[in-house]
């Protein structure tokens, strides 16, 4: 490979960036068990969640295993077998924030212009069987969430996955390294920056409360994004302000998608920047080739200086020819 040809690799490396949401008050205005399976069950949401969260405390166990529990024990207390097939028909009629359908589109155009690929993923703590009903599912490459596993008629029976808010951050992690699937204990090897799929700093988390800190902390500490979104209509502010407050914000904002809200603004700003610094990454690595050259021939020189005496002469005339012929390839 020609020098020619190092620099168009380098030049023509794939740059990506990740966007993570959240799902319910995030892209959508309420817990999504409260437009779906709640109601079915005959009780009133309230009631529901003060009751799932007691069930928690008393027997110590995470609030998301407590919910999906309760679903299934209510379900066969009413004989209601809920099948993964009435999760996803009750995805279908999640309500969305203004312009989150065309959101996604508009995105990857904007980062199309600037030679970036935005990916798109889902880390909630909702049920990943609703989320994949929803209107939006297709524009996620991946949709990270709780869920139950299923009895061949298609029955849930037991949960799969417990997705709660202290592991999401696995999530970031999986993103980055491209280390998807969830059995995949690799997540945890070591790797250098050069080789992440997604850079740390490439990633932005969109979120709305607490729940969300240890991704929005995670994604910040690494140079990454955090947006704190709120719902338009109701402008209940308390939870951007104290997020942002205590720094785990880079932006705050309502929940509106469309191409002219100030969502849309931030995003194309992040985007403008990783552009910038992308950019910049080319460029240093494109310089990289001849400055490693040089520390080459130094290390070398340094070397013949030390132990030239003990080194045969054929193999100093070999390493002597061989430096010259990778002077002439840079120098070219």
């Amino acid at each position: 490979m020609s020098k020619e040809e190092i620099i168009q690799e380098i030049q023509n490396r794939k740059r990506r960036m990740a966007i993570c949401y959240d799902f319910d008050k995030t892209l959508s205005p309420d817990d999504m068990q409260a437009f779906t399976i709640i109601p079915a069950l005959g009780m009133d949401k309230d009631e529901f969640w003060a009751a799932s969260n007691k069930f928690a405390k008393e027997n110590e166990m995470d609030k998301n295993l407590a919910w999906m529990y309760k679903i299934y024990y209510l379900s066969i207390a009413g004989e209601t077998s809920i099948k993964k097939d009435y999760f996803i028909e009750a995805g279908s009629k999640i309500p969305l924030y203004k312009g989150v359908e065309k959101w996604f589109d508009n995105v990857n155009l904007y980062g199309a212009k600037h030679n970036i690929e935005v990916e798109h993923y889902i880390i909630s703590s909702g049920l990943k069987e609703i989320i994949e009903g929803s209107k939006i599912a297709k524009k996620f490459k991946r949709i990270y969430a709780s869920s139950y596993t299923y009895s061949p008629d298609g029955v849930a029976k037991w949960p799969a996955q417990a997705v709660n808010y202290t592991n999401k951050t696995q999530y970031i992690f999986r993103i980055a390294k491209g280390k998807f699937d969830v059995y995949d204990d690799s997540v945890n090897d070591s790797m250098k920056d050069s080789d992440l799929y997604i850079p740390y700093e490439n990633i932005v988390y969109i979120g709305d409360s607490a729940t969300d800190i240890p991704c929005m902390r995670l994604v910040k500490s690494r140079g990454g994004y955090s947006i704190g979104v709120y719902d338009p209509d109701k402008q209940m502010k308390d939870n951007v302000y104290k997020l942002y407050a205590d720094g785990r914000l880079s932006f705050f904002t309502a929940a509106d998608y469309s191409p002219k809200a100030e969502l849309m603004t931030f995003i194309k700003q992040i985007i403008d920047e990783i552009d910038a610094k992308e950019n910049i990454k080319t460029e240093q690595q494109i310089l990289n080739i001849d400055a490693s050259f040089y520390k080459m021939e130094n290390s070398i020189q340094t070397l013949f200086e030390k132990y030239g005496t003990s080194i045969p002469k054929k193999e100093q005339n070999k390493i002597k020819k061989n430096m010259s012929e990778l002077k002439d390839f840079f120098e070219k």
